[in-house]
């Protein structure tokens, strides 16, 4: 149907020539009036009763700073202990109007359990709203009239909830798509069907069964669950690359975990390349996502349902642990700067109130509100003054992956002591050859070129690096026991304390086995 393709891609670029669409041209203006609408809304809770939103609203003062000054900050841990749990009751206006139909089950990736975040009506109108914004931007890259035509297969998670009497839980992914408008439903894949199965491996079996039939233009998902998809469908129909089955695949939109390490075996699958598109759809609303080619930054959503607070990521806001400080200075995107290290801070239409959501991001373009995720507030290592982010490990271990010519599928790493100072042992599943030292030595040397003051701690207190090289499938294998296998899960790329021990624990189990 060339015609159906022909009138969506007009309507697509009809709308992105709008001047207004993506541009803000005045972001502080716009994120005040975002936040206004929240405080207005939510008065009547007891969330905002306790905090006195409509005096906050009444300031002479900014009303910005009196709501920063009268309403704390606060962890998963604070705001759900204190409030949400009464949602998880049953109890309406509770954070936000109304009662509850929906909480998102997170990856609990920080966690040893997974959190229930909150997901009401006007969150997931907000995230159809954000979800058409983006495929209206598809308009800035150039693809033919057909491409619009093709299917949209999304790797998520079961959109057979589970249901306890008062409310449904499960995958972010799995609600959005129970909820997807009835338009895209022609485009959407796997189907209602397949999209209902709830084991993951059952699923995956199911969408190989179905590949060859589907003629697919996007693929949408986590890429370490889309990689071991792949190779499953080629093995199953013995091609030598996914464009044998899907001539006409073209986009990989993927989220939630940097995509640098997983490039090298990616792109083995693939018989031509693919534009990636990266969003930044979390659990607690939908912030971000890239909207012109030729950049890996992402665009901040301003205008729909979110108030960002934007915290400097040092020793004086947070603790060696990650966690928040009292009295934390945090800045408005007034106030941001271009490559400095924030975490995020969000206020939503689902109820959480300056909620520390756990990602550091930096702005790459303040004039276009453009960001990148650099890691999370807990995964990172700084025992001795080296401030080792996760942006630093996914590109030393991409450039080992060149260096040594192997293919990483999943890391992770961790602080130990080591004798009367300090090392970092990493944990590298591959299935490619590879000596430990060898490895050992290249993430260390591409660490030394990328953080300064990792190359002078290393000299000082980091007394080694130390590598211990698993099958990949130890690693997925730990997600599957874990009950994180598929979805939007991910594997931590930084072990702490219990996390850390429970790691220890199996990887001497798999040894002994």
């Amino acid at each position: 149907m060339p015609l159906l393709g022909s009138v969506i891609k007009n309507a697509i670029s009809l709308r992105n020539r709008l001047p207004a669409f993506f541009k803000v041209n005045d972001p502080g203006i716009v994120q005040e009036r975002e936040l206004r609408k929240l405080l207005r809304k939510a008065s009547r809770t007891s969330f905002g009763e306790h905090y006195e939103f409509e005096k906050i609203l009444r300031s002479r003062k900014s009303f910005v700073q009196e709501y920063q000054k009268t309403v704390p900050a606060a962890d998963y841990s604070l705001i759900f202990k204190d409030w949400w749990y009464r949602s998880l009751q049953g109890e309406p206006y509770v954070a936000w109007p109304g009662r509850l139909k929906y909480f998102a089950l997170s990856s609990g990736t920080s966690e040893a359990s997974s959190k229930h975040i909150p997901v009401t009506n006007d969150m997931l109108r907000a995230i159809k709203k954000t979800s058409i914004k983006q495929i209206f931007s598809l308009a800035r890259f150039d693809f033919p009239n057909e491409f619009f035509e093709k299917g949209i297969l999304m790797l998520g998670g079961s959109t057979h909830l589970n249901y306890n009497g008062t409310y449904y839980e499960g995958d972010l992914s799995g609600i959005t798509a129970k909820n997807i408008p009835f338009w895209f439903q022609h485009f959407y894949k796997p189907g209602k069907r397949i999209s209902k199965e709830r084991d993951w491996p059952t699923k995956l079996n199911e969408i190989v069964k179905k590949a060859r039939s589907w003629d697919i233009g996007v693929i949408v998902g986590v890429p370490a669950w889309w990689q071991i998809l792949i190779e499953k469908i080629i093995d199953q129909y013995q091609v030598k690359n996914i464009h044998e089955i899907w001539p006409n695949l073209s986009i990989f939109v993927h989220g939630g975990v940097s995509f640098t390490p997983y490039a090298k075996g990616f792109e083995k699958l693939l018989g031509k390349p693919l534009t990636y598109i990266e969003t930044y759809l979390a659990s607690e609303g939908f912030i971000a996502f890239q909207s012109r080619p030729n950049t890996n930054s992402m665009q901040l959503v301003l205008d729909n349902g979110l108030f960002y607070e934007f915290v400097p990521f040092n020793s004086e806001n947070f603790d060696l642990e990650g966690n928040l400080n009292q009295d934390v200075n945090s800045l408005t995107i007034s106030e941001v700067e271009e490559g400095e290290e924030y975490a995020l801070l969000i206020s939503t239409c689902a109820g959480a109130w300056r909620y520390l959501i756990g990602d550091t991001i930096k702005f790459t373009s303040k004039e276009l509100n453009e960001i990148v995720i650099t890691g999370r507030t807990k995964h990172f290592l700084n025992l001795c003054g080296e401030h080792m982010s996760q942006e630093n490990m996914n590109m030393a271990v991409k450039m080992a992956e060149d260096q040594l010519n192997i293919e990483v599928r999943e890391f992770t790493v961790t602080g130990i002591k080591h004798v009367t100072m300090f090392a970092h042992k990493w944990y590298i599943g591959t299935d490619s050859c590879v000596d430990p030292s060898d490895l050992a030595n290249s993430i260390d040397e591409n660490l030394k070129v990328l953080n300064d003051d990792y190359r002078v701690e290393r000299i000082a207190a980091i007394k080694d690096v130390i590598v211990e090289v698993l099958p990949s499938d130890v690693f997925y294998s730990w997600m599957r026991m874990k009950g994180k296998e598929g979805a939007q899960n991910k594997f931590p790329r930084v072990l702490k304390s219990a996390q850390l021990q429970e790691w220890d624990h199996y990887i001497k189990n798999y040894k002994s086995k």
